[in-house]
């Protein structure tokens, strides 16, 4: 069974609280008993992992390189621009990392800094977008 890494970043623990016109009313608790039941449904075993801190994520990211994860999928929230040091971390990993955005950043014209770094990107499918990535990185685990 694949092992797939859920990094949430900064600013994830307001969902539900703030910007509710944006991101909706789920809060990170709901997204990740969502995210468990989509990996349940997959066949996928997840890790999540939440910071505000992006040198704890970028350690989430080398102890998954050093430890038994197959894939990684990251929400980084308020690391999507501004943060290099992650973006380098996740560029020297040795699994596939998937970016994904519950809204699509580019129509309030963020263009994120992170994607340059991953195997590719999932913008704008609200919730669902994590079953997707989900899929995604199975699928890329299951054919190398």
């Amino acid at each position: 069974m694949p092992k797939i890494l859920v990094v949430h970043g900064a600013g994830m623990n307001m969902r539900g609280k703030a910007q509710i016109d944006v991101f909706g009313p789920m809060t990170l608790d709901d997204y990740n008993h969502k995210i468990h039941e989509y990996a349940k449904n997959l066949d996928v075993s997840v890790e999540i992992f939440h910071s505000n801190i992006e040198g704890e994520i970028i350690n989430a990211f080398y102890q998954a390189h050093d430890g038994d994860v197959d894939a990684a999928i990251i929400n980084p929230a308020g690391f999507t621009v501004g943060a290099p040091a992650l973006a380098g971390a996740i560029g020297q990993v040795r699994f596939p990392t998937i970016e994904l955005h519950i809204s699509n950043p580019a129509i309030r014209g963020a263009v994120s800094e992170i994607a340059r770094a991953c195997h590719g990107t999932m913008t704008g499918f609200s919730i669902f977008g994590y079953y997707l990535a989900l899929q995604a990185a199975r699928q890329l685990v299951t054919e190398s």
